[in-house]
């Protein structure tokens, strides 16, 4: 195993156990580790500081897995994978056996940078994030059907993209173990989704959204709604839930579209309490909303990257703008970020500046955040990546 040092005076991050070592706080590397190696970190003092993975040519050199003196083995993998499955069974969001969709192991928020699991009723898909990650892909494996037992059906790769343009590999997708059911289920409040697994955005549902329609389908009694960016239609069956009269569902993607249509069916609601619109929703919502009682703004994250900020906040400033200048009094705006440069402070600023733009009062009704199987670490506030408010438009 490749050994790192930290320079000397740049040890403060990994004192307040910061899983991030950036490739300016390394002394000079005689031996370059490949992308993906497991590297010793060492203070300037040759002391063991903590394990992780080596990023060849990144800015965040090091993924650390483990602040300890001894390196990671399968017990270690085997310990955290159960131990963030207790934490979803304590959450009342898995028991054996029964339908459930949770998030299951995200990233640094359960010691494990680089990777994240989402779950569909035993169905577990994974996204390597890193070369590192994807290398140990046979540990994880392991370490999940130690956890989850016979409820583990299937276990699904959905890493090509990422891969895409970096050095994680050519992956493919697909079954990393067992077999994929011809249809997959997710379960959130009563309600069902089809999965989009093979083909849909992310692990083919965002997950990371369900307390928040739950929220959101509370100020939509009687209430006609529109979901732009509605993807398979999650917050539309939300809304549905809480006694929409109608809801449309905006979305650039026909197939999303056509699913999201038949999550409304699936879950008996009446196909006439639901429209299907196809058209590009920032182009959209600079018409005449006034038909709606409730407008739900969920965009794709608009800056991936900090270098991407200042154009992603433009970007969330004149969404939201048109929407409220088209908005009726009376009516509600539920409006979202999952830019991670985007903090929440710099969002609701966003939205303050917007609103002087739309010359309309707003006042803030309710706060969202990820829930909490989306786990922020103490020590990694960069975490918090999903933020949401819900406005009163006067």
């Amino acid at each position: 195993m490749h050994k790192v040092r930290i320079k000397r005076g740049k040890e403060g991050s990994l004192a307040r156990r910061h899983p991030w070592v950036f490739s300016g706080a390394l002394t000079p590397l005689e031996i370059q580790p490949k992308d993906g190696d497991w590297v010793e970190i060492q203070d300037y003092n040759g002391r063991t500081l903590g394990f992780g993975h080596f990023a060849a040519d990144k800015t965040i050199a090091v993924r650390i897995l483990s602040f300890s003196s001894q390196s990671p083995d399968q017990v270690w993998w085997n310990e955290r994978f159960s131990n963030a499955l207790q934490w979803r069974n304590r959450l009342g969001l898995y028991t054996n056996g029964a339908p459930s969709t949770f998030r299951w192991i995200h990233g640094e928020g359960d010691g494990l940078p680089g990777l994240i699991v989402d779950s569909y009723s035993g169905v577990a898909v994974v996204q390597f994030h890193t070369t590192g990650m994807a290398r140990c892909a046979d540990a994880i494996l392991h370490a999940m059907r130690e956890a989850m037992g016979d409820t583990l059906l299937c276990v699904y790769n959905k890493s090509a993209k990422l891969g895409e343009g970096t050095n994680h590999g050519p992956q493919e997708d697909g079954v990393l173990w067992g077999e994929l059911p011809e249809v997959v289920w997710g379960w959130e409040h009563g309600n069902r989704f089809i999965i989009d697994l093979v083909q849909g955005q992310k692990t083919g549902f965002f997950i990371d959204q369900r307390e928040n329609r739950s929220v959101i389908g509370g100020f939509c009694r009687d209430a006609t709604v529109l979901n732009a960016f509605s993807y398979t239609g999650g917050f539309s069956v939300a809304a549905l839930a809480g006694g929409a009269n109608r809801v449309d569902s905006l979305d650039s993607s026909l197939r999303a579209l056509e699913i999201a249509h038949e999550n409304v069916l699936s879950n008996g609601f009446d196909a006439e309490k639901h429209r299907k619109i196809q058209d590009d929703a920032m182009h959209f919502v600079k018409g005449d909303l006034s038909e709606y009682d409730c407008v739900i703004l969920d965009p794709p994250a608009f800056a991936k990257r900090m270098g991407a900020r200042h154009a992603a906040v433009q970007g969330y400033k004149r969404l939201n703008a048109h929407a409220m200048q088209g908005m009726k009094a009376g009516s509600i705006l539920a409006t979202f970020s999952c830019s991670q440069a985007v903090d929440e402070a710099m969002f609701y600023n966003t939205l303050v500046a917007a609103a002087i733009e739309a010359q309309r009062d707003v006042r803030v009704l309710h706060k969202l955040h990820q829930p909490a199987d989306h786990p922020v670490g103490i020590f990694h506030g960069e975490g918090a990546y999903l933020k949401g408010l819900v406005l009163a438009i006067d």
